[in-house]
Order: structure tokens, then sequence, then C-alpha cells
């Protein structure tokens, strides 16, 4: 159960751990843009999550994979100028950081100077703890990512459920205690059972955030343009949207086109 939520004049990767000790729930959005960081970070959300899911909401890719590093820093830069109290964390991009360590500090350091972010985000286990490890000795901060992992989708095949069988839940388990060992300072768990979920945020003393992994976690983070309802394609049962601004913005375009064409815009309050 939630204690009194304490006011952070700034989020940093300390508040996010100090919030699971007090029992604080920690909210997380994306956000790829100047206008909707600012009002994101105007709304109290504790952590913005620059994510490669810009590729399919911004550039409309199927998939994560195609979004470049340069892409990633330009949409962190635009973030970065608009906020104010957020921890902002960006997402390492397929192909930026699985070759080698040394490639992945490269990645890390390119988006921590170029775009001024606070920390960085990285998917998978023990493939990728030489990565992580090389990164934080630079003083980079971490999240880790386990469970459903997009950049994986071709070996995945699927965008279902991951470990409900036993021995994946085994192996996800000791990948969440081998990031907390590492030193990652929270770890998203994305699309597994809540059961599961549950058991991972109380053998870990870092924050647990989950997508699609029930309430038992110690924060939920969701997408943007998803929990706004500005996309209307994409329905899992994780979602749940906050409005309906696809209906609402396109009946007001619609309206736009009307007035337009009948020239009740501009009318006399509205010129020169």
């Amino acid at each position: 159960m939630s204690t009194a939520k304490k006011e952070y004049k700034r989020v940093t990767v300390k508040s996010l751990v100090d919030m699971k000790a007090t029992g604080e729930k920690i909210s997380m959005l994306t956000a790829y843009d100047y206008t909707m960081a600012k009002i994101v970070d105007g709304a109290g959300v504790d952590v913005i999550l620059v994510g490669d899911s810009a590729s399919n909401v911004m550039a409309g890719h199927e998939t994560t994979l195609p979004i470049t590093l340069d892409q990633m820093i330009y949409h962190a830069s635009s973030v970065i100028r608009a906020i104010d109290r957020c921890l902002v964390v960006v997402d390492l991009p397929f192909g930026s950081y699985q070759s080698d360590p040394k490639e992945a500090l490269r990645s890390a350091i390119r988006i921590m100077k170029e775009s001024g972010a606070h920390s960085v985000k990285l998917e998978g286990g023990k493939e990728v703890k030489e990565s992580i490890k090389r990164i934080l000795n630079a003083g980079i901060p971490v999240m880790g990512h386990l469970g459903l992992t997009p950049q994986s989708i071709y070996k995945f095949g699927t965008y279902t459920v991951r470990a409900k069988e036993e021995e994946e839940a085994e192996q996800l388990i000791k990948d969440a205690k081998m990031l907390e060992r590492t030193g990652c300072f929270a770890i998203v768990l994305e699309k597994i059972p809540a059961a599961l979920a549950k058991q991972v945020a109380e053998s870990v003393s870092i924050p647990i955030i989950g997508i699609g992994a029930g309430p038992h976690v110690d924060g939920q983070v969701l997408v943007l343009h998803d929990m706004l309802g500005m996309t209307h394609e994409f329905n899992p049962r994780f979602l749940r949207r906050y409005l309906s601004l696809y209906e609402e913005m396109t009946n007001a375009m619609k309206q736009y086109v009307s007035d337009v064409k009948s020239v009740d815009f501009p009318n006399e309050s509205e010129q020169y």
C-alpha cells in the first residue's frame, strides 16, 4: 500500500529507489518531442522514456528496429529542452549496443553528450551484461528491460505474453537479479504474468516498472500516444485509454475543413 506522496523538485535515479523504499508508485510515460514533453513534465509524471517506440508512433514503422541512434538523439534533445522535473531515460536503439560493449558505450556516450539525457535503457539479460557494465563504468545510469523485448520480435515471432513457462520465468528472475547486481537502477518488465512480476519486484531492491505486468510492481509505463487515444488500431489488454484524441482530433479537423470551405473561418473577430 502506498504511503503519502513526497514532492520531488527534480526526479533522479535516487528518487526512484526512494519511492520503492517508501511504497510510492512511479509514473512513467513516453515522449518524443518538445511540446508533448512539456505537458507530460508539467502534469507531474516522474519519468519520461524517450522510447524506440518513436519508430512506430512517430515514423510509422511496423517495428522498433528501423530507428537510428541519430534519430533517438534528435528526439531526446527535443524532450530534454522541455523538462524541469522529470527523469529522462533514452532507449538505445537496435544495432547500437548488441555487437560489443565498446559499441554500446560509444552509443550511450553519444546519447548523453548530444542530447543531455539523464540515463539510457537497453533490452536483455545476461547477453548484454558486459555492455551494461561498460556503460555503468563510464558513470551513465542504466535501466534494464526484460520480458517482451520488442527489438527481438523476429526471434520471438509474436508480441504475445512472455515467461509463461517455468523455464523462461526462472531465467527472467535470474536476469532481474543479475541486472540489479550489475548496477541497473531500475528494470522495465513488459507483458509477463502479474504473479511473476510481483515475484520479481519482491526479489530485488531496485524499482520494477511494468507495462502489461500487473499492479504488484513499483510503477507503470505506457506509450503516450496510446494512453491518449491518438492511436486506435492498437488494443492490448494492458492499455487504458484516458482520452479518445483520435476521434476528437478528427472531428476538429473536419470542422476546420468545413469552416474554411464555407468561409466561416476567419470571421470578423479573427482578422486585422
